[in-house]
């Protein structure tokens, strides 16, 4: 690790208040500031800010929301939907202003776009979306899928001279991209493309900022040249607001779809478009370009690679919403094991409370969302770099078989990291929420808005339960390969190349002869690697099984979900993110004060996430006999006895500043009732009575008078 400058440790990480929660921070078996500067590392860490000093990058995003008072939060006030949104854009606005991240920064050190993402979100994911919409999903989608003709852009977008989204989700169409029906039919005669909405049905549905704000859209639409071609799905640049006035372009048809269940900071919205003209040269061409005569032309030799390298591209938004959803389940464990680790209830004698962490049940709860927040935080940010390193190639000259594999490759981990990081999220949410008690319930302390918010993470860019198929399809492609052609198990991550001895991998079984022995994440890791080569042999004999009983290709895939080629996707990236955090937190560089704490954490993640798939493990022979389940159980509780101590010094390490946490039952000072207290009186109008009391009072029905007229 690089040596501290600038003050040091204290200056980047001061010292936390003083308070209830001292007891626990003086058991840790660690430093806390320790552990942030081995996670983050000092590239991440430090960033040059406006001044010539080198400050925390975090710090400084937190300092410019607290000291504008644009950002002050409105305790005690409902927002109208339209002053919520216009705060959203306003606010999205002003993070552009202090250009808090120079292009050149975006570029060089990629995780700090990760990083600003994540400390928007944590003071409110409608800001942090807006911004993400139109900087990195629109600005991004230009930058990676255009060329250099559309460069003329970028200025725009960061002087938000333009205001983008991102369109392609339609209102009959969502994770059936393919099926998309908006077209774009080139006119070599004006050299334009015609982009048309053939129906109501096909029109731009649930687009991010395109309700009320944006002034350009990144349109997929399916390409035609002439003679009636179709070359599949393509991106165009469309004009669908005048800049000046905001009012609907010829041709466009846009609107709000209204309120939502959460994130009503964005203006979700529609467009219809009619026979709009848009000039040939706002055709994202990076894999795909029409000549101005009207012939197709693509740099890849087959349609897979170009689709391969296209999914890669479009993977940006599914592994942005793995990183959503890790900072929405840090955010309510920061809250929830605070509360625990002050909340006092029942104790050994009539006179003595202990705080409810101390109980084995809140632990159980508890610690292994936070080794999941841990693990995952890590998977998020090795797969944004994997996800960057095929960016790069796509804008250069790499676009051979390797990169085309690569798109491959993220597409599959993408596509299962979605649904397991936000599935793993909304049931931690809830699990805070509830292990809170009542007070988790109360809309102050913000569990219920972070539940509400990560809630679409689960439906957005692709429903969970479809994407999975495309991770599960991945791999039992490449089976097929393998078996039908003895193709070799590797992909340029190396996340399959394990399957390389899977015939081998079957014929192990469980052979912990105790407890202790389970402690370390290599257990399970091993089982892990047993279970994806279970369920990839169980479903491929499934699909094939179906197919001689009949079915067809879609029917045999439609049957082979459940029980099959599911728990295969999610089973492959739990083994891809234990394996990852495994080797991380078993690297020989792990400072040794902090080898004991993260080899806990991955033990446990990767324990819990094993026991989710108990009934697989003795279903298919790994695990035989009542001891092996039981060891598995009392190797999860013995790790959350010893995580313990350690629960709220590892909250310290993840958790944001007050002002962006933003509940009282979550400050750091650990003054649970004081601040619960103070912020119930804070309510506009807690003291008073009801408004609609006098009018009442006045006219109040009488029970006579009823009476009188039934």
């Amino acid at each position: 690790m690089a040596p501290l400058s600038e003050g040091g440790t204290d200056a980047l990480l001061p010292d936390l208040p003083k308070g209830p929660l001292q007891a626990y921070r003086a058991r840790a078996s660690f430093c806390w500031r320790e552990l942030v500067l081995f996670l983050e590392g000092e590239d991440v860490l430090r960033l040059k800010w406006a001044t010539p000093r080198l400050l925390h990058f975090q710090k400084a995003i937190f300092s410019a929301l607290e000291n504008d008072p644009l950002f002050a939060r409105s305790h005690g006030e409902d927002l109208s939907l339209e002053k919520y949104r216009e705060l959203s854009f306003l606010r999205c606005k002003r993070v552009m202003e202090y250009s808090l991240l120079p292009v050149e920064e975006m570029v060089a050190r990629p995780l700090s776009v990760q990083t600003l993402i994540a400390c928007l979100g944590m003071y409110d994911w409608s800001l942090a979306v807006k911004f993400l919409l139109h900087m990195l999903t629109f600005g991004s989608a230009i930058y990676s899928s255009g060329s250099e003709r559309h460069l003329k852009y970028l200025p725009k977008i960061f002087n938000m001279d333009i205001f983008g989204c991102f369109a392609v989700t339609e209102l009959s169409h969502g994770s059936n991209a393919k099926a998309i029906r908006t077209t774009a039919h080139y006119d070599p005669a004006t050299e334009e493309f015609i982009i048309h909405s053939p129906d109501f049905e096909a029109a731009k549905f649930w687009v991010g900022n395109m309700g009320k704000t944006a002034t350009h859209a990144v349109v997929f639409a399916q390409l035609y040249t002439p003679g009636g071609q179709c070359h599949g799905l393509h991106s165009f640049v469309v004009q669908i607001r005048n800049t000046k006035t905001l009012l609907p372009m010829p041709g466009v048809m846009v609107g709000d779809i209204g309120k939502k269940l959460g994130l009503n900071g964005v203006d979700n919205g529609f467009a219809m478009f009619h026979k709009v003209r848009i000039p040939r040269q706002d055709l994202l061409n990076r894999t795909g370009d029409v000549t101005p005569e009207g012939t197709y032309i693509t740099p890849f030799k087959d349609d897979r690679q170009r689709f391969g390298a296209s999914l890669g591209t479009l993977s940006f938004g599914r592994v942005a919403i793995v990183g959503m959803s890790i900072v929405n389940l840090k955010l309510a464990l920061s809250i929830a094991l605070r509360f625990s680790a002050t909340r006092c209830q029942f104790g050994p004698s009539d006179g003595e409370e202990v705080p409810v962490l101390e109980y084995q049940t809140q632990q159980w709860r508890l610690l292994p969302y936070l080794a999941a927040a841990y693990a995952l935080d890590h998977f998020s940010k090795s797969l944004f770099l994997d996800l960057a390193e095929l960016q790069q190639g796509l804008m250069g000259t790499d676009q051979g078989a390797r990169q085309a594999e690569l798109g491959r490759e993220i597409h599959a981990l993408a596509s299962a990291g979605k649904p397991l990081a936000s599935w793993t999220a909304q049931r931690g949410i809830q699990e805070c929420r509830e292990a809170c008690g009542g007070h988790g319930y109360l809309a102050v302390n913000r569990l219920g808005d972070l539940r509400n918010d990560n809630d679409p993470n689960c439906t957005y860019e692709g429903d969970n339960n479809i994407l999975l198929q495309q991770t599960s399809s991945y791999l039992l492609s490449l089976l097929a390969c393998h078996v039908q052609g003895g193709a070799r198990f590797e992909s340029p991550l190396r996340t399959v190349d394990f399957l390389q001895a899977y015939p081998d991998i079957l014929g192990q079984r469980f052979t912990c002869p105790s407890v202790d022995s389970c402690l370390d994440s290599s257990v399970p890791l091993a089982a892990y690697e047993w279970l994806v080569c279970y369920l990839l042999r169980e479903s491929y004999q499934k699909l094939n099984q179906e197919k001689r009983s009949g079915s067809n290709d879609f029917e045999a895939r439609n049957n082979s979900q459940v029980y099959y080629c599911h728990p295969l996707a999610l089973a492959f990236l739990e083994l891809t993110v234990v394996r990852r955090f495994h080797e991380y937190t078993h690297q020989p560089h792990v400072p040794p004060p902090l080898r004991a704490v993260l080899g806990r954490l991955s033990a446990l993640y990767a324990l819990w996430s094993l026991s989710q798939h108990t009934a697989l493990l003795y279903q298919g022979g790994y695990f035989s006999g009542e001891q092996a389940g039981k060891m598995i159980q009392n190797a999860i509780l013995d790790l959350c006895s010893q995580l313990k101590d350690d629960a709220v010094a590892l909250v310290d390490v993840i958790a944001p500043p007050d002002f962006v946490l933003d509940s009282p039952i979550g400050r750091a000072d650990g003054e649970l009732y004081k601040n619960l207290w103070t912020a119930v009186l804070l309510e506009s109008r807690v003291l008073e009575r009801p408004s609609w009391w006098s009018e009442f009072s006045v006219h109040k029905p009488r029970i006579g008078s009823l009476k009188s007229k039934l």
